[in-house]
């Protein structure tokens, strides 16, 4: 039963505090690249790097069962059209007060949580490491399962060691322009038509062999501005990606916000232009009701978890820098209703309107019917979660994704009845442009990614 699997979970019952040479991005990075573990998560939250690996027990989600794992362990269930109702089940027979887990969710889990068939392939990982480390300027805190895992990532952390020789990766931007591009005028006729009023379109960048993620990710963070950043390899997914917004924030204290950000111009190195493309944001009537919309979903959205009256918009329309583009921004906070759990809050907000439309199930059948190949992890969340509620998710956009030997970057515009092929074209090639210059390629002998 969950009680037998949950039981087999080792605790992090060792723990040591010590200095941190160098900032905490490489450090964690040196941790990734040193193959401590078996798979490994990093992910950046409020200036602390959390650094994950060893896989102390894990649960996944499928099109048709819910499985943890722990060691010898396991226990399925069938989802029965509510699959994080059951992870909630499993991760709360966990007898360790103190656990931290962290994992995926795909795109495509979105049509499993509204009772349609999502495809093939695992929807949705989360695993509990052996080790972690919180890595901030300085020091770094490390727990572990044994006193083994704990002297490793001490040794690690103490070495200072050359990162290995990379050069920069070029990418054309252009692959699939038209297909694109027809795909936009035909959503945009769907909208004049009043068969939503908004839907997000992506298109899938190939890129060449011999991509460094490792690299990548520093050079991608050194340069960007990102609401979070991540880097792992887990439940088949190598990826390294700047989030521009957050799907979901929870705290202990049940506080509950999104942070949706839709409207985007170029940001580059003229002061002269970026206000000029600001004012012109700003004053745009497409962009302005793309955001208006995408607030005010995101709002009823909360209303449904939400104690009455606690749902307000603490931040509207201000403009966020991330990486080569601009947004518009909004906060959207309340307060969760008693008995409401953290992955059924995640699931109400799940995947963000900013990802796919308005109304969602519409804008969802359009993504599917326009799009060339499923999203996966684009449009998903990386997350991390604790015992004590906590659950932050970053809504996976501006990230290189590696899987089956395959690179990829993907990105996408919002459409509306106003929205012009060319531009909404133009704005995926800002966004990729965010990721792209930051791309790096191994040179021979360096360890892969």
């Amino acid at each position: 039963m969950t009680a037998g699997w949950a039981a087999a979970v080792p605790r992090p019952a060792h723990e040591a505090h010590v200095e941190l040479p160098g900032d905490p991005a490489s450090a964690a990075v040196r941790l990734a690249r040193s193959g401590i573990g078996d798979q490994y998560a990093v992910y950046e939250r409020r200036g602390t790097w959390h650094f994950a690996t060893g896989l102390a027990g894990s649960v996944t989600v499928d099109a048709e069962r819910v499985r943890a794992r722990s060691g010898g362990h396991g226990y399925e269930t069938p989802t029965a059209g509510k699959p994080l109702e059951r992870v909630t089940e499993l991760l709360a027979a966990l007898p360790d007060a103190g656990w931290r887990g962290y994992g995926w969710a795909s795109f495509e889990l979105a049509h499993l949580l509204r009772g349609k068939a999502p495809g093939p392939g695992p929807l949705f990982h989360l695993f509990l490491p052996r080790v972690e480390v919180e890595l901030t300027r300085g020091g770094a805190r490390i727990r572990a399962a044994s006193e083994e895992d704990l002297r490793r990532a001490a040794q690690l952390l103490a070495r200072t060691e050359a990162a290995p020789a990379v050069h920069p990766l070029p990418v054309s931007l252009d692959a699939g322009a038209e297909p694109y591009r027809r795909a936009v005028a035909r959503t945009v006729e769907d909208i004049k038509a009043g068969r939503l009023n908004k839907a997000v379109l992506s298109r899938v960048l190939p890129l060449p062999d011999g991509l460094d993620l490792f690299a990548t990710y520093l050079a991608g963070r050194t340069a960007a501005t990102p609401a979070r950043s991540f880097l792992f390899d887990m439940g088949g997914w190598r990826a390294a990606g700047f989030s521009p917004e957050t799907v979901v924030e929870i705290g202990s204290d049940r506080r509950i916000s999104t942070q949706p950000l839709a409207g985007t111009r170029a940001l580059g190195q003229d002061p002269g232009e970026n206000t000029r493309l600001r004012e012109q944001l700003l004053n745009d009537p497409k962009e302005v009701i793309e955001h208006a919309v995408s607030v005010r979903l995101a709002f009823e959205e909360l209303a449904e978890v939400c104690d009455g009256g606690t749902v307000s918009i603490g931040e509207f329309m201000a403009i966020r820098k991330r990486g080569a583009v601009q947004h518009i921004a909004s906060r959207v906070s309340g307060k969760l209703r008693d008995g409401v759990p953290p992955w059924s809050a995640f699931a109400a907000l799940f995947p963000a309107v900013t990802a796919t439309g308005v109304p969602k199930a519409a804008a969802l059948d359009v993504i599917r019917d326009r799009e060339s190949a499923p999203r996966g992890l684009y449009g998903g969340a990386v997350f991390m979660t604790d015992a004590d509620g906590t659950l932050d998710a970053a809504l996976t956009l501006r990230t290189v994704f590696q899987r089956d030997g395959r690179n990829w970057l993907r990105a996408g515009a919002g459409i509306m009845g106003q929205s012009t092929p060319e531009r909404e074209w133009e704005e995926t090639c800002e966004k990729l442009r965010s990721v792209a210059p930051h791309l790096r390629a191994r040179t021979e002998g360096a360890t892969k990614a």
